[in-house]
């Protein structure tokens, strides 16, 4: 670091403040600073400057899987605000276990991470006391809590699913049925969509259990499942758009018209809702600006802001199409 502030003619300070928070530098001074780096090949010594500060200028987030782009879209968001405010991103997946969710953010709060992000709100016992103990600023997402770890960013699933059972309904659809996993976001939706369709009296729901980590296949599958019940289902609401997707492929398969014979909605608003002939009805979730938000509280609280617990409602929109 003395070599790079020699040859830039700024000082030790100016070149670790270039290389932590750039922005608080004048461009042509960042600029000098850059040419010196790369001109002697100078890597920082991360480890040293974290132990001198104690800030690892690292955030940790767990999500389920990054196979669906649902969650990929959240951590691009969260990746975008972090770096903007010179912090890298540690990433782990818990594969919906709270049991390995719990094990990454032990390992995470030992590599002394300076925050973390988390998918949901509930969580393997302990975990909220470990975190809260280690003191580290807390993001939970994809759901809300009335009673945060620290700090939460998300919207109601409950009434998320509330809001599709009660669009279906009022379509005339008939009899509805659900088709999710068993993780909680699933099981939250699943319960607000059953209490939508009793407020409608739309009769009790058919529910059709597939895997949390679901695909197209499982979305066929369950479609094909919903196909032979009997009285005839009219409308389902799959718990993300890949399913949603699987379940109007199965459909075209069996030459089965779409919405007249079966309605189908999906969860998200994916870019292949849009895409899919026909376009795919969906609940419409802020999966990127989730990310964004969560960054940038955790920055504020990094920055010394106030601790005061923090709930964000993103909300959710119904984005209909010409599946339903």
């Amino acid at each position: 670091m003395q070599d790079v502030a020699a040859a830039a003619g700024v000082s030790m300070i100016t070149v670790s403040r270039a290389l932590s928070e750039p922005a608080k530098l004048a461009p042509a001074t960042r600029a000098r600073v850059q040419a010196a780096i790369d001109l002697l090949h100078y890597v920082p010594n991360l480890t040293a400057g974290s132990l001198a500060s104690r800030r690892s200028r690292i955030v940790a987030a767990i999500v389920p899987t990054l196979a669906n782009s649902i969650f990929s879209d959240t951590v691009d968001g969260l990746a975008q605000a972090l770096v903007e405010g010179g912090y890298q991103l540690l990433l782990g997946q818990s594969r919906y276990r709270e049991a390995e969710e719990a094990a990454l953010v032990d390992a995470f709060l030992g590599r002394r991470v300076d925050g973390l992000v988390l998918t949901g709100v509930r969580h393997a016992r302990g975990v909220r006391a470990r975190l809260q103990r280690a003191g580290v600023p807390v993001v939970e997402t994809w759901d809300l809590a009335a009673r945060p770890i620290d700090m939460v960013v998300g919207f109601s699933n409950r009434r998320a699913g509330e809001a599709a059972a009660r669009y279906l309904a009022g379509k005339g659809y008939g009899r509805l049925a659900f088709v999710g996993g068993e993780d909680d976001r699933s099981r939250e939706r699943l319960e607000g969509f059953q209490a939508g369709a009793r407020a409608c009296k739309a009769g009790r729901v058919a529910v059709d259990a597939v895997p949390s980590s679901s695909s197209l296949a499982d979305g066929s599958a369950a479609m094909g499942r919903l196909l032979r019940l009997s009285p005839p289902v009219g409308a389902v609401l799959c718990v993300n758009d890949m399913l949603a997707a699987g379940a109007l492929f199965e459909c075209r398969r069996r030459a089965v018209p779409v919405p007249a014979r079966m309605a189908v909605m999906g969860f998200a608003d994916l870019p292949i809702a849009a895409a899919i002939e026909p376009g795919l009805t969906s609940i419409q979730v802020r999966s990127e600006a989730m990310g964004q938000h969560a960054g940038a509280l955790l920055l504020q609280r990094l920055r010394g802001g106030s601790r005061t617990a923090r709930i964000v409602d993103l909300g959710f929109a119904v984005v209909e199409r010409a599946s339903a």
